[in-house]
């Protein structure tokens, strides 16, 4: 890895990897009352990294930080390859300074953004877009591709 290495946030991050768990405890009662929550966000984020993480069944995973902002959901190592995941609850991700710096200081091999769109696309070099629905039926082809 890069030089801001030395920057590296060391502290843990928690997802609710069972998201009925948590609307349980945010009083969420209705899909209508999740989508205007102000944790939806979380709620989206978790259940996407339960997804990859079930797909990947990676050797390691973990989230990243720096202390200068950049962030990465999900940092995933398996048989030596390394990939970011990006939860995006939003109707047409775009590329943030956060997937640049990742991508460049923890030499990723690809960034998968996750959404709850309908199709796949790349969004730039190394990063694509996909559906979680696609994650969800054929998870580790779209986040481990073999490799050409």
């Amino acid at each position: 890895m890069r030089n801001s290495e030395a920057t590296t946030l060391k502290s843990p991050k928690v997802y609710f990897r069972d998201t009925g768990i948590l609307h349980q405890m945010l009083g969420v009662r209705s899909e209508p009352e999740l989508l205007t929550h102000p944790k939806s966000g979380a709620s989206w984020a978790g259940y996407v990294v339960e997804e990859a993480l079930k797909a990947a069944e990676p050797d390691e995973a973990y989230f990243w930080a720096t202390h200068a902002g950049a962030e990465l959901d999900l940092l995933l190592f398996k048989e030596g390859r390394r990939l970011g995941v990006e939860c995006k609850r939003v109707d047409a991700p775009r590329l943030t300074r956060s997937m640049h710096i990742a991508l460049q200081d923890l030499e990723l091999d690809h960034l998968v953004v996750i959404y709850p769109g309908q199709r796949a696309y790349p969004l730039a070099d190394r990063v694509i877009v996909a559906p979680l629905t696609q994650l969800a039926q054929g998870g580790e082809a779209i986040l481990f591709p073999k490799a050409r």
